[in-house]
């Protein structure tokens, strides 16, 4: 059974206070973007303003172009040899797919956490200062400290790793990694963290933890995730896009999408019709 069909949606939850956006303040707009691998269009004409501090679920159908097009905003798709990608992506006003602009300071600024967790073959403390020495952000050993401390701390982990932060991070349980990961990515002082269905592969424990990390993190951050689980996007997100058959269909508040959706196929989706 599709996740779509396991929605009830005359009984949504959405927490006090969430569910509608409170910033103001634009972090990154897409203007008429398209996408193709090879000849097969997968993106159609995307347009959106996506807001900083606050968290915008994207959910659709699979292969609704939902993570392809979250691999847009910080140019991932351009590790895929077949892809194209049009239109203007800006990021604080700068357009990301300029000829001028170096992709790794990119995804620096837009970080990016995986649907499984794949912590390095490394330490933990070394799966965390990979990001900083590559980037050149601390000057001596204990900045790198402190940076690794602090990105395990604001990932909710420090304390359960501090006393063995030279074992191996693939020794972590599977909600442990994803923190990591989640360490590892803002160890690079990024301004957006990208999620693409981050607790798919987590027990309701480790997936519970992770939503409360979410939305402790936007406090500081632009989060964007992607989400097949319609429950977990009523629960986190400020904002939803839904996408179909590479459209996005409509975007509103969290709670609207979910209690008053003005497309007729943003109501089958969410009322269980297809999916």
């Amino acid at each position: 059974m599709a996740l779509a069909e396991q929605f009830d949606s005359s009984n949504v939850d959405i927490p006090p206070g969430k569910g509608v956006a409170t910033s103001t303040e634009v972090k990154m707009v897409a203007e008429g973007v398209d996408v193709y691998y090879g000849d097969k269009q997968a993106i159609d004409n995307v347009s959106m303003e996506i807001l900083d501090k606050s968290v915008t679920a994207f959910i659709g159908p699979s292969g609704c172009g939902k993570s392809t097009f979250l691999r847009c905003l910080n140019r991932m798709n351009d590790t895929i040899d077949i892809a194209k990608v049009t239109g203007r992506i800006y990021l604080d006003g700068e357009d990301i797919n300029s000829s001028e602009v170096d992709p790794v300071q990119v995804r620096a600024r837009v970080g990016m956490v995986f649907q499984k967790p794949n912590p390095f073959p490394k330490s933990i403390y070394e799966n965390v200062a990979y990001g900083p020495r590559i980037h050149g952000l601390a000057s001596t050993r204990e900045e790198l400290d402190d940076i690794v401390k602090g990105s395990l701390a604001r990932a909710g982990l420090l304390d359960e790793v501090e006393s063995r932060m030279h074992e191996p991070g693939t020794g972590l349980s599977g909600g442990q990694q994803q923190r990591l990961c989640i360490a590892r990515c803002i160890a690079c002082n990024p301004e957006v963290i990208l999620m693409d269905e981050p607790t798919s592969a987590l027990d309701p424990i480790a997936s519970a933890r992770i939503e409360e990390l979410i939305d402790e993190l936007r406090e500081n951050y632009c989060i964007i995730i992607v989400t097949h689980n319609m429950q977990q996007a009523a629960r986190i997100s400020q904002k939803t896009a839904f996408f179909h058959l590479g459209v996005l269909v409509e975007y509103e508040n969290t709670v609207d999408i979910f209690n008053n959706p003005r497309d007729e196929r943003t109501k089958d989706y969410i009322s269980g019709r297809f999916g």
